[in-house]
C-alpha cells in the first residue's frame, strides 16, 4: 500500500499560522526525513542525525527555528544551523556548491544504515531526550499503549 506524499512546507506554514511553535512546525520536515530513511532513499548514522537533517531543511525553508545556543552542540553544528537559519530568513543568499560537492553528502548518507529510523530506535531517542528534559515517560506514550 502506497501512502500519499505530504509536502512539509504547506503543513508547516499552516502550523505557524495556527500559532504553533517553530519546533512543532519543523516536525513535518523531521517526519519526512525519517520516512526517507525508512524507505531507503538514504540512511543515517543515528536517529539524531536524521532529526538534525530535518531541522536543517526546516530552517532553510524559512521556519523561524533559531540555531542551538553556544555550548549545547558542537561549534561547527551551531554555525551550520546559523547559516541555514539565515538562508531561510532571507538574510543570506543560498549558494549551490559545485556538482561534486553537492553529491558528496547524499553519497555518504547512502552508505549509512537504515535501521536508525526504526520504531525501536526512535523510541530509544525519545526516551533519552525525555530523560535530559525531566519529562515523564507517560507523556511520550500514546493513550492505551503499554510502556
Amino acid at each position: 500500500m502506497r501512502q500519499a506524499i505530504i509536502r512539509p512546507v504547506p503543513v508547516t506554514k499552516r502550523a505557524l499560522r495556527e500559532g504553533k511553535r517553530p519546533t512543532t512546525a519543523a516536525g513535518e520536515f523531521v517526519r519526512e526525513e525519517i520516512e526517507h530513511v525508512r524507505r531507503g532513499r538514504h540512511g543515517a548514522r543515528s536517529t539524531k542525525q536524521a532529526i538534525a537533517i530535518g531541522l536543517s531543511k526546516a530552517r532553510r525553508a524559512g521556519v523561524p527555528l533559531p540555531p542551538p545556543k553556544k555550548g549545547t552542540v558542537k561549534e561547527k553544528t551551531r554555525r551550520s544551523a546559523e547559516r541555514a537559519y539565515e538562508v531561510g530568513q532571507g538574510e543570506r543568499k543560498p549558494r549551490a556548491p559545485s556538482p561534486r560537492r553537492r553529491r558528496a553528502p547524499s553519497q555518504a548518507l547512502k552508505r549509512e544504515p537504515r535501521g536508525t529510523a526504526s520504531k525501536p530506535a526512535l523510541a530509544r531517542q525519545a526516551k533519552a531526550a525525555a530523560a535530559l528534559h525531566d519529562v515523564p515517560m507517560e507523556s511520550l506514550v500514546p493513550a492505551g499503549a503499554s510502556v
